[in-house]
């Protein structure tokens, strides 16, 4: 029988590498409920039809990337690749949206993508959306809340910010004919995906990484000179607001978003430490989107975090620790040993709920047990034996070289004030 594995692109999460995720996602929740973010939860599935209106049809994602399916009764439903239009759903169905909503959100997403370093068919996000507030000041407490998130990671310096402006819809479609109209007098040098997203998705072709591409693009129109005079307002003062604020920042006026919904601003954070795979966080404003999808018109903004990306910054940085070894490790020889043993462990527990604390299992000899206990990498061993249980003690043995304190017998009620003189 062949040996059944994971699903290509689809990775475990090893115990060694949890702590990484775990101390990112501890600092963004916190950094997020000082914010004022609360915290929803969404489901995997939703129906295909949201996402087809939302980040539209004729994008790569919907195109050739989603994980869809029809269910029992013939609904086609889709694992989300992305997790705004989710949120945004939620948000009109449950009412959420008749005064400034800050939302945040944590999980897997789901495309059918050539796996890569940093980039999986299960990959994880977390996002972060602020509705109802129409002014550039929420874009600026967006990025201002990010650069704060890197600081506190200590992957300040591996991060660059990105930004532009996309105007509006009607902005976008006028240039969207100027540019259509020079890249079709020079399709043969365009490469194969930009040839194809010509009539489809033609500002997508301003991300291109092909050479000739880009070279094209030199002598192409520029999005500037059909910006809407509002949204180049709102974006002067967004730079305003960042310049004031400290924060260093590149216009990059080639930057759109893969995804229809949206306009105006547009970030991404990037860095060169993670090759080709550079961005680790993006987004923009989608003013138009509630409404899209059934709500009353309703401006917004938010961003994603590519948490797989992330977790790769900090632990090339080595801003987080393995798994954390046990601080004791409690072991018993015998039947009553191992009763009182259990008992013993649960008490210190109590008393000293930090503490780390390895119960051994299993049975064994003492040798065996002892070893077990010197491989967890624990600092103290706990040993019951018949005399220890006799006597209402325990025997506390050193595990590590430079603890002064030899092996003792102490009395159980003074067990806890013993650990704490050996774990200081």
């Amino acid at each position: 029988m062949s040996e059944i594995r994971a699903i290509r692109g689809m990775n475990d999460i090893l115990p060694d590498a949890t702590p990484a995720w775990q101390l990112l996602e501890r600092t963004v929740a916190q950094l997020l409920d000082t914010y004022g973010y609360g915290e929803i939860r969404l489901p995997l599935v939703e129906k295909t039809a949201l996402f087809s209106r939302s980040i539209g049809e004729v994008t790569d994602i919907v195109e050739k990337e989603m994980y869809s399916f029809e269910d029992r009764n013939g609904d086609s439903l889709s694992l989300r690749p992305e997790g705004t239009a989710g949120c945004v759903r939620a948000a009109i169905q449950h009412n959420l949206l008749g005064v400034p909503r800050r939302l945040w959100y944590a999980g897997p997403m789901f495309r059918y993508e050539r796996p890569q370093k940093g980039r999986q068919r299960q990959f994880h996000q977390m996002g972060v959306e602020a509705f109802g507030i129409a002014t550039p000041d929420i874009d600026a407490e967006l990025i201002l809340l990010c650069a704060r998130l890197w600081r506190q990671l200590g992957i300040a310096g591996d991060v660059q910010l990105e930004l532009n402006s996309i105007g509006s819809a009607a902005a976008r479609q006028a240039y969207r004919q100027a540019l259509v109209e020079y890249l079709s007098g020079h399709v043969d040098a365009l490469d194969e995906d930009s040839r194809r997203r010509l009539d489809s998705n033609p500002l997508r072709i301003l991300d291109s990484k092909h050479p000739a591409t880009r070279e094209l693009l030199g002598a192409a129109p520029s999005l500037q000179d059909y910006l809407d005079a509002e949204s180049a307002e709102d974006f002067a003062r967004l730079c305003g607001l960042l310049d004031a604020a400290g924060v260093a920042y590149t216009v990059n006026r080639r930057l759109v978003r893969g995804l229809d919904y949206y306009n105006k601003t547009v970030f991404e954070w990037v860095t060169t430490s993670l090759g080709a795979q550079g961005t680790v966080c993006a987004g923009g404003r989608y003013d138009g989107l509630v409404q899209q999808l059934g709500g009353k018109p309703t401006p917004a903004i938010g961003f994603a975090m590519g948490m797989e990306r992330l977790v790769l910054l900090l632990q090339a940085a080595g801003a987080c620790a393995q798994a954390s070894a046990p601080e004791v490790y409690v072991l018993a020889l015998g039947a009553a040993a191992e009763q009182a043993a259990r008992v013993a462990s649960e008490q210190l527990r109590d008393a000293a709920p930090a503490l780390k604390i390895t119960q051994h299992a299993g049975g064994g000899s003492f040798k065996s047990q002892m070893k077990k206990a010197d491989k967890s990498g624990a600092r103290v061993a706990i040993i019951f034996g018949e005399d220890e249980v006799a006597a209402n003690s325990a025997t506390l043995k050193p595990l590590r070289a430079g603890q002064d304190a030899g092996q003792r017998t102490v009395a159980l009620q003074e067990l806890p004030s013993a650990l704490q003189a050996l774990l200081p």
